[in-house]
């Protein structure tokens, strides 16, 4: 795929910014989720903060050489919460999650160190293109029901939970959204199609904002599609410097408070809770930077070494998580993002990581995205999604699924994921991408010796024939 800004390209100040944004957008609304079901006063501005700063500790580990941003992780929602489990105290549970991460990161720092001296050969004998890409795929595609999901949700809950806004209305503000971006992206200008997710979201939210308004003044509640109530909440006492810029809960400082309760038996199950699950995200870093690596066309596992992009998603996940609680990980939402806009330029992934650390204090843009619907932002995720689900479908353009061999791998890693196999083994759980993979892994080691087909028939003809010629 032609980039039009490759890793190296810097783009003028004015395009970074917007670029930065566009970046921001894209990944926001996951990572400000995940503080929001852990709960516990978790902030979501820190864990913004946070990736902000995960991100550009991955940066300076990969020397500029990989686009990825990084984002709360929710692969560990189980391991958070395990650090609040059992009547934990709020300061002993917020250190839970500093060394959980910590913990985490230094499973990754070891098989960082394993790499470097063993090299990356044996992933690419262990995971070839044939096992890799359809990985990739339901990546994508395990989150086709979140995509979906969140298309047909408003943004204005009852006290139940259950969306305000009719799931007709909703639907039709984000396929606004999504229709607006796709129209951008394939027939816009050079500028319009490097932005087309700034446009469909505020197509879209435009579009919602609209119909919410109409049905505030009519009493209509299906078209109240939009919750300004985080708006509306910071200028309740009127507009000053406190209520635009407010420094954000970091986790560092509540877990401070809890040293003097900390002991073995809390730090054995955090270890427990949290290592497990390090070597399954293990697997999904591997797919992502194989993903984005098919992208731009460079192999990102060679240069800058998987050992660096290991290191920088360790360390970037202990960062992220001091600040904002969160172990960081490589968005896939980025990854098509930079697909998408083909715009694979470092400068703006550090643009968008310096934003997200901006932002996190200024209290109006953080109350702005979270007003944004959940159907606007399906309407982008459908995209999205779909992108990384084609992403990983392409890496097997090369792969012979005449084989019977190559065959039974694909399907079995489409129906493991597709159908969310999942093993648990107390509180820790291999997700449904992590089990796919491993079981395509097995497969294909266990049929790597099987002779392509066109070798095995030309053998057996060689066979026949020379029986032929033995009975005359």
């Amino acid at each position: 795929m032609k980039m039009v800004y490759n890793v190296s390209d810097r783009p003028k100040f004015g395009q970074l910014i917007v670029f930065g944004i566009q970046q921001l957008l894209a990944i926001m609304a996951a990572t400000l989720v995940v503080p929001v079901i852990v709960g516990n006063g978790m902030s979501p501005a820190a864990a913004l903060f946070g990736a902000g700063c995960g991100t550009l500790v991955y940066i300076l580990c990969t020397r500029a050489k990989s686009p990825v941003f990084l984002g709360s992780s929710f692969a560990f929602l189980g391991s958070m919460a395990a650090a609040f489990a059992g009547g934990v105290s709020m300061s002993l549970g917020y250190l839970g999650l500093i060394l959980g991460a910590v913990f985490a990161g230094l499973v990754y720092v070891v098989i960082a160190i394993i790499v470097k001296f063993a090299g990356v050969q044996w992933i690419n004998k262990l995971m070839p293109a044939v096992v890799i890409g359809p990985t990739v795929a339901i990546i994508g595609l395990s989150l086709a029901g979140n995509a979906i999901g969140d298309l047909v949700s408003g943004g204005l809950k009852t006290a139940e939970g259950a969306s305000v806004a009719s799931p007709h209305i909703a639907l039709l503000c984000g396929l606004v959204t999504l229709f607006v971006t796709m129209l951008c992206s394939t027939y816009g200008s050079k500028n319009m199609k490097l932005i087309p997710f700034i446009f469909g979201i505020l197509a879209g939210y435009a579009f919602a904002a609209v119909l919410t308004v109409i049905g505030n003044a009519a009493g209509i509640a299906a078209l109240q599609v939009i919750d300004f109530s985080h708006i509306t909440k910071l200028w309740a006492d009127g507009v000053n410097l406190q209520t635009f810029v407010s420094l954000p809960d970091f986790t560092f400082l509540t877990a401070a408070k809890g040293f003097g309760e900390l002991n073995g038996a809390y730090i054995g199950t955090i270890a427990m809770a949290y290592i497990p699950v390090a070597f399954v995200v293990f697997a999904e870093h591997i797919a992502d930077h194989k993903n984005i690596s098919s992208i731009i066309e460079k192999d990102l596992l060679e240069d800058p070494g998987l050992s660096n992009t290991l290191l920088g998603d360790g360390i970037g996940s202990m960062v992220g998580s001091f600040f904002g609680g969160c172990p960081n990980t490589t968005y896939g939402e980025s990854v098509a993002c930079v697909a998408i806009t083909r715009n694979a330029s470092v400068a703006t992934i550090i643009t968008a990581a310096v934003g997200a650390i901006i932002i996190s204090f200024v209290s109006p843009f953080v109350a702005f995205v979270n007003s944004i619907p959940s159907c606007v932002m399906g309407g982008v995720c459908v995209a999205l999604y779909g992108f990384i689900a084609v992403s990983g479908l392409k890496m097997i353009q090369t792969v012979d699924l005449g084989a019977n061999r190559n065959l039974f791998v694909v399907s079995a890693i489409l129906i493991a994921g597709i159908g969310g196999l999942s093993v648990s083994f107390g509180k820790i759980t291999i997700t449904s991408i992590a089990c796919a993979l491993i079981l395509g892994i097995i497969i294909n080691l266990i049929l790597a010796k099987a002779k392509p087909e066109a070798e095995a028939e030309n053998e057996e003809q060689a066979e026949v024939q020379a029986e032929v010629r033995t009975k005359k």
